[in-house]
């Protein structure tokens, strides 16, 4: 874990997608959720979360929206492209297939 200009602990991604400040967060309210007579431990305990967190989400092979969005447009691309090429293959499978053109 790094930790950002503020001091805070932050995950590093792990090929996860979620952004470490998203899971810090989840960590600390986790930690902040916890009665006032473990308030020692919450610090610790927030770091625990955080880990045990990120292990999670890394193992559930996550990504961001902007991932998402990115690859949606990159298949929406590849779908034209076929299409388009699908059409040109057509056109020529219908010109090899009249008389007095060579195959």
């Amino acid at each position: 874990m790094n930790e950002d200009a503020n001091g805070q602990a932050s995950g590093t991604g792990g090929g996860a997608g979620i952004g470490g400040e998203f899971i810090g967060d989840l960590a600390r309210r986790l930690a902040a959720s916890l009665p006032e007579g473990a308030r020692v431990l919450r610090e610790d305990l927030a770091a625990n979360f955080e880990a045990l967190l990120q292990s999670a989400f890394a193992r559930l092979d996550l990504v961001t929206r902007e991932e998402f969005e990115v690859q949606q447009r990159v298949l929406a691309a590849t779908r034209e492209k076929l299409t388009r090429l699908e059409q040109a293959l057509d056109r020529l499978e219908a010109g090899a297939g009249e008389p007095g053109r060579p195959d």
